[in-house]
């Protein structure tokens, strides 16, 4: 019998390649989009599009009915707003909806996509599902909003709903058309707006492996359970490099100090807020943010769930060629 699965967030940049695997697959996919939604990243995909808002309860009700499984994705991701009313909604509220709605139609799995941002890291080790993290570690609203979602959906799964969480941790790859903020990274580094790196590490996984670890943790996954769905561990200098090596641009060789770059995003940080209300180069979160390299061990998804993510190399050359095609970066 075929699989009819909700994919919330299916037009960005995880969720669309979420709603190709399960395609793949055989399901018949229904994708839970907002009226006017950019749907270019599901462009030639065979998938329903159901107009909705996830901040809206009927709305996910109404999209939930007659399915099997639904993957919450969605998520308002930005590291840097005016007004973080919209995130909560969205990214808390909108978690809340999901969850009643897979009660209301006796929904077979949910599936929440948290992040490894609402996640602990030991000092000098690499973070688990299962080290120990408090709201008050939270680095901003995207991170604050993600950790009170992820405890709902966790508090729901205690609670009977059969709801697995997993952790993604910095997915790359094509159709990063915004960009999400690891695109923009890319993105600086290729248009040469990078020219110095902090002390600082992040855990990289290429995108399409990343969707694929969605489905195994619906195949195979503990109501209840977190999975971290990682791949390589590497310094903010070894990224530089790594691209270097891929598209031929320089890597930055100057590190800054870190209580320079804090003091940088203070002052940033203010003329965004007070004159141009616009983003800043660099928020005042994500400096924080890389106070701490962010790594991370995806073994507990290995062994339980067969998760095995590939090397990076071909995720990073598949943003970069993709960013030039679009546009948004020089050709090489």
């Amino acid at each position: 019998m075929t699989t009819t699965s909700l994919v919330t967030g299916g037009n960005g940049f995880v969720g669309c390649y979420v709603v190709r695997a399960l395609v793949r697959r055989g399901d018949r996919v229904r994708v839970l989009v907002r009226a006017g939604a950019d749907l270019r990243a599901l462009e030639g995909v065979d998938c329903e599009h159901v107009i909705g808002d996830l901040r809206d309860p009927e709305a996910v009700a109404n999209a939930a009915r007659g399915c099997d499984e639904i993957y919450n994705v969605a998520a308002d991701y930005r590291l840097w707003v005016l007004d973080e009313t919209p995130m909560y909604a969205t990214n808390v509220q909108g978690t809340h909806n999901v969850l009643n709605a897979a009660r209301k139609h006796n929904v077979g799995r949910v599936i929440h996509t948290s992040t490894v941002g609402a996640l602990g890291v030991p000092k000098g080790a690499h973070g688990t599902e299962d080290t120990p993290v408090t709201l008050d570690d939270m680095v901003g609203p995207y991170k604050r909003s993600k950790f009170m979602a992820e405890q709902a959906a966790l508090t729901a799964a205690r609670e009977g709903l059969p709801v697995v969480v997993v952790n993604p941790s910095t997915p790359v790859g094509a159709l990063d058309y915004k960009p999400t903020p690891t695109g923009r990274i890319i993105v600086d580094f290729l248009n040469g707006r990078m020219p110095a790196y902090l002390d600082t590490g992040l855990n990289l996984v290429d995108v399409a492996h990343c969707a694929q670890g969605h489905l195994l943790a619906a195949e195979r996954g503990r109501p209840g359970e977190k999975y971290i769905l990682g791949g390589e561990n590497l310094s903010l200098r070894e990224l530089f490099e790594r691209l270097a090596s891929i598209s031929g641009r320089p890597a930055p060789r100057i590190r800054i100090p870190y209580g320079v770059a804090l003091g940088f995003a203070i002052g940033a940080d203010f003329v965004s807020r007070r004159i141009t209300r616009k983003p800043p180069r660099a928020s005042l979160t994500e400096v924080r943010m890389a106070r701490k390299k962010m790594f991370f061990d995806h073994g507990k998804a290995a062994r339980e769930l067969g998760y095995n993510p590939g090397p990076i190399d071909t995720a990073l050359s598949d943003a970069i060629n993709y960013y030039r095609m679009i546009g948004a970066a020089p050709a090489r």
